[in-house]
């Protein structure tokens, strides 16, 4: 049985603006960033807890206001691929792999849509702005797999984040750790995923 493929997109197969052109913006170090920002907007934000208008407005602990649209259209404009993982989804899914969204992330994924259509590879089944829940909680995995009607065994997870991976792999699932599309190839190439038959046979998918 071929596995079901559970993707994190956020430096997974999509480029963060949060790694150098959203500090930029406000001209700050991406540590000054942190430490000025308001720590439970952006977990709230991703969950659907608050809108993207209470997001900005409190976006820094101090309230500090700054221009919405020029910083929208910089988060924007940032977004693209990451090397080699366009072709590298274009080939599973003419493989015929099923393949997921599994991230933490707010509306703006609706942004990274319009831009770069990731939906002509994947579903973007499962994203915390829709599901309320985030990575590593177990329970965002134990969601999907049930709402996939899928054993975890059956699932392959990809992610940046070794929290995330292990979080997968407590329940189950298979996890690989994601350091890029190269690397990534050859590891789906020793499962077999790409050049094999998708069959899972002693815990590797060949």
């Amino acid at each position: 049985m071929r596995p079901v493929l559970l993707f994190d997109v956020m430096d997974t197969l999509v480029y963060n603006p949060f790694n150098a052109e959203i500090p930029d913006f406000f001209g700050l170090t991406v540590g000054q960033l942190l430490a000025e920002k308001q720590p439970d907007a952006w977990p709230k934000f991703e969950m659907g807890l608050i809108d993207q208008a209470e997001y900005m407005r409190t976006y820094f602990s101090d309230r500090r206001t700054f221009d919405h649209a020029a910083f929208l259209e910089v988060v924007k404009q940032a977004y693209r691929w990451i090397d080699g993982t366009e072709s590298l989804l274009q080939e599973l899914r003419g493989r015929g792999f099923e393949i997921h969204a599994f991230s933490n992330y707010p509306i703006w994924y609706q942004t990274i849509e319009a831009k770069l259509k990731l939906s002509r590879y994947l579903n973007w089944t499962f994203v915390s702005c829709r599901t309320g829940i985030r990575k590593p909680d177990v329970r965002a995995y134990q969601a999907a797999t049930e709402q996939l009607n899928c054993a975890p065994e059956n699932c392959l997870f990809i992610d940046d984040n070794a929290s995330n991976c292990d979080a997968a792999e407590s329940i189950g699932m298979r996890a690989i750790l994601f350091s890029g599309s190269a690397k990534l190839r050859d590891e789906l190439t020793v499962g077999g995923l790409i050049w094999g038959d998708g069959v899972k046979r002693g815990g590797t998918f060949l």
